[in-house]
């Protein structure tokens, strides 16, 4: 417990002294947000940053996080407390795989999940999240064929809601493809009162026993507004911490994986630690650097998303030639 107590002393001191913003993420450990000027999904935590006039930015979260504060903020120092904390999703998505898929779809529209490399964003033409992808696949012209990556997971599910019809990249995220449908289902029968809530990222036999389902804001949201007192929550188990500050009054049960480990915990968000945090402000490294060259190229697949929510007119590139 005094460890804890001196490493947030130093974190708050460093903070101060770098004028410095915390950003983390919701599957961080509670104690990890509980020291962050703002919790968030990943893209709202680098748009956070992107209007904060902090001159540094550090990340509890995972590398791809850092690289997107980094590409909204290019000015600023973005710092990562462990750059070991990686995403199977950006593992799954190697670059020059992706350019390769890319190439053999020239006509397409690609659509990328926000949740990839910088390089893979500078190969896209337009990024999104699991809140906003049905608003811009329906932005996308009707005649435009559409690949989606990295998540065939959110990519299945987006095309059974929305209808279009997409080319799938295989890759899917290690946490939430590990959550059992048939354990969900016994754990629905135990207590039929539950409020089953999903992410999007789980497989289709999972979502199909869900009564919500959505991104870890609109989870939150949903346990906020919900008149229910039990919630069953298919996504990762550092949402909970958020939940019970919410609903103290409610009762929370993570769907179960199949087996009985806790690997439905993402190993990469537990990386970072109140240590490597109060570190990284002192060291003012791990740095996240992106090369100009990349960083403006994958800009623009970001700044076509926040067009398309903002609700402008966009271009689109009738082509891929690189």
């Amino acid at each position: 417990m005094k460890l804890i107590s001196t490493a947030i002393d130093r974190i708050h001191a460093l903070k101060k002294q770098r004028s410095a913003v915390i950003l983390a993420h919701y599957y961080e450990e509670g104690q990890v947000q509980d020291i962050a000027d703002f919790i968030g999904d990943s893209l709202a935590l680098a748009q956070f940053g992107q209007k904060s006039k902090a001159p540094v930015l550090l990340m509890a979260g995972v590398l791809f996080m850092g690289e997107s504060a980094k590409l909204l903020s290019p000015e600023k120092t973005v710092l990562v407390p462990d750059l070991k904390a990686g995403c199977s999703l950006v593992d799954h998505s190697p670059y020059d795989k992706y350019l390769e898929w890319r190439r053999k779809h020239p006509e397409a529209i690609c659509v990328s999940y926000v949740n990839s490399s910088a390089a893979v964003k500078s190969i896209t033409d337009i990024t999104c999240t699991s809140s906003n992808a049905e608003q811009i696949l329906d932005a996308i012209p009707k005649n435009r064929p559409i690949l989606f990556g990295p998540d065939r997971n959110l990519g299945a599910y987006l095309m059974k809601k929305t209808g279009r019809e997409m080319t799938l990249w295989p890759g899917a995220c290690e946490v939430h493809v590990l959550f059992s449908a048939r354990k969900l289902f016994e754990l629905k029968i135990e207590h039929p009162e539950a409020l089953v809530l999903a992410h999007p990222e789980c497989l289709e036999e999972v979502l199909q026993y869900a009564d919500v389902i959505g991104s870890t804001s609109k989870i939150l949201s949903e346990v906020q507004s919900s008149k229910k007192s039990k919630f069953i929550v298919a996504t990762e188990d550092g949402i909970f911490h958020q939940m019970k500050k919410l609903r103290p009054d409610a009762d929370f049960f993570q769907a179960p994986a199949e087996g009985s480990c806790a690997c439905n915990q993402c190993p990469y968000m537990k990386l970072n630690s109140l240590e490597k945090i109060a570190n990284a402000l002192e060291n003012l490294s791990p740095e996240v650097l992106v090369d100009p060259t990349l960083s403006e190229k994958a800009q623009l697949p970001l700044q076509r998303m926040m067009d398309v929510m903002a609700k402008k007119d966009i271009s689109w590139p009738k082509r891929f030639w690189q």
